[in-house]
């Protein structure tokens, strides 16, 4: 009898211990730079930051895990073999890929952003341009929907999801600056 009890204690411990692990992995991480949790203009400001850069310069990747609750979920719209949508959902490790410099310069700017609330559920509609040169031309543009909660202290991207089809629509006037649609 001692010796089952001692054995549930141990798988029991063991969890308790990979669970702690984890958490703590979430909650320290990274080092993370309150600027860039503790309000919603600080997160979406890292957010784009992260991803951007020169070619054979390494990512933020440090910096974009402390952003993103541990199970975040990446979606990403594609063309599927028969021509139609598909969701491919994967994980922020899977989306980093293998450590290294990145292969080529990309640069992503948000242009406008709705938010809406509730309770401590928030979901940011980010539409942004991107450019393969620092101050070059915008190459594209798109919208990032992107779900985040409060804990009270500070924000976790929860989710995103972006249409990477090749012929994905054209992103509508109502989701851009006025400035650059009004007559």
């Amino acid at each position: 009898m001692f010796k089952k009890i001692f054995c549930s204690v141990i798988v029991v411990g063991v969890f308790a211990a990979a669970a702690l692990s984890r958490y703590q992995s979430a909650t320290a991480q990274d080092e993370v730079r309150p600027e860039d949790v503790t309000t919603i203009e600080g997160i979406m400001k890292a957010y784009y930051e992260v991803v951007s850069g020169p070619a054979g310069v390494e990512r933020e990747v440090a910096r974009d895990r402390s952003l993103h609750h541990p199970d975040a979920q990446i979606v990403i719209v594609r063309d599927g073999p028969n021509g139609k949508p598909e969701a491919s959902v994967i994980t922020l490790a899977d989306f980093h890929g293998p450590p290294g410099p990145a292969p080529n310069a990309f640069y992503e700017y948000e242009i406008y952003r709705e938010v809406r609330r509730h309770g401590s559920n928030v979901h940011v509609w980010s539409t942004y341009e991107w450019r393969s040169e620092e101050n070059g031309p915008s190459r594209g543009r798109g919208i990032n929907s992107i779900q985040m909660f409060f804990d009270g202290s500070r924000y976790w991207i929860t989710e995103w999801m972006y249409d990477g089809r090749s012929g994905a629509p054209e992103v509508e006037e109502a989701y851009l600056p006025e400035s650059r649609w009004a007559k």
